[in-house]
């Protein structure tokens, strides 16, 4: 039987995820379809419901759905535990468990792709949601000395930031403040890496065009990596390159947090190679 996957989220016309996946069943000589699924909030449960057929390997979640999903869900493993955030679905005998993949896709982009040790080091994150979470677990495993986290709503910012405090050691703080006040503009002043967590700039979307962070706010020799791989070079990416700041796109952390749930998915490892290429080539489209 030919089996099913695909990326849960609203809106998700940008998404190069169906293109990579069938890129990596291709490699792999599985039999699999991955599609693109535009679910709005009030179609969320009949969309996860659909994902118990026989025919299903799962799915993978997206905004604004990460945290949403999970009471939906028979229950989550692993990092999706520790996040609260879920980006992974897999499906096993009709029984669906959420994952977070997004821990170990960003830690690995930003050892291989930006090549920035974090141990020590100052970071600040704008927005608050489930690849928020994602990346400021990752940097906490790592060590960092202090992740400033930026959102829109207080309550959500203040949750995230409680919620992963507990998981924090010795040389690490975590703390969160308002976009523009004194505490903003001091972290960012001693950020060492800034990471974008928000869909601000998503090619075809509402804010296409825009950056989440003024130009102006870019410290030279700083990096800045943005979770938005659509397009390429973000308005972001384009102000840090300006400023002198180091530029790293997110399609790196998109392709390793795809190939982690191509594993859960399949137990195979997935051509990454290939899921690259084949990202890059709907991107030029």
């Amino acid at each position: 039987m030919s089996k099913r996957a695909g990326v849960i989220g609203h809106p998700v016309g940008h998404t190069v995820s169906p293109a990579m996946f069938t890129a990596a069943f291709a490699a792999a000589g599985i039999d699999a379809t991955y599609e693109a699924w535009d679910t709005p909030a009030d179609t969320l449960e009949g969309r996860v419901n659909a994902l118990r057929g026989a025919d299903y390997l799962g799915a993978n979640v997206t905004v604004p759905h990460k945290e949403a999903i999970i009471p939906l869900l028979d229950g989550t493993a692993g990092a999706a535990q520790q996040a609260g955030a879920v980006n992974t679905v897999v499906h096993s005998d009709g029984a669906l468990t959420g994952h977070n993949t997004d821990v170990a896709g960003f830690a690995r982009s930003l050892r291989d792709d930006a090549r920035f040790d974090a141990k020590g080091r100052g970071v600040m994150i704008l927005g608050a949601g489930g690849a928020a979470r994602a990346v400021a677990l990752a940097l906490i495993d790592a060590g960092a000395r202090f992740i400033f986290v930026i959102g829109r709503q207080p309550r959500k910012t203040d949750r995230l930031v409680v919620d992963l405090k507990r998981f924090t050691s010795a040389g690490t703080t975590i703390t969160w403040g308002y976009r523009g006040d004194g505490s903003f503009l001091r972290a960012l002043a001693e950020a060492d890496l800034v990471v974008n967590c928000t869909p601000v700039g998503v090619a075809g979307s509402a804010t296409a065009g825009q950056s989440p962070l003024e130009a102006e706010h870019i410290r030279a020799g700083a990096t800045v990596f943005d979770l938005v791989y659509n397009p390429a070079e973000t308005p972001l990416l384009a102000a840090a390159k300006a400023r002198g700041a180091r530029p790293v796109p997110g399609l790196g952390m998109l392709v390793y947090q795809a190939a982690e749930s191509f594993r859960l998915w399949t137990g195979a490892d997935a051509d990454t190679q290939a899921m690259f290429d084949a990202a890059r080539r709907a991107l030029g489209a």
